[in-house]
């Protein structure tokens, strides 16, 4: 995501501002302390940066991620 808003000359506060959440929200997504983000918001943020999901979202599998139960459309 850092590079994405490089090209696009833009700062965190910046896309905040137009994805319409908050720094903190965006810091915390940024840090990956979050558990989960709708997918407006992302489509919201790939369309500002005009760039793909996977220049802002990666994954790393871990074992541990089988450890706890999916979660359901309810905890959305």
């Amino acid at each position: 995501m850092n590079e994405a808003l490089k090209r696009r000359g833009l700062k965190g506060k910046d896309l905040a501002r137009l994805v319409g959440i908050s720094e903190t929200q965006l810091s915390m997504f940024r840090a990956g302390k979050v558990k989960g983000v709708r997918f407006s918001t992302l489509a919201r943020i790939c369309a500002v940066l005009e760039c793909p999901l996977s220049d802002v979202v990666t994954y790393e599998f871990s074992p541990s991620d089988l450890e706890s139960p999916a979660p359901t459309d309810e905890e959305d």
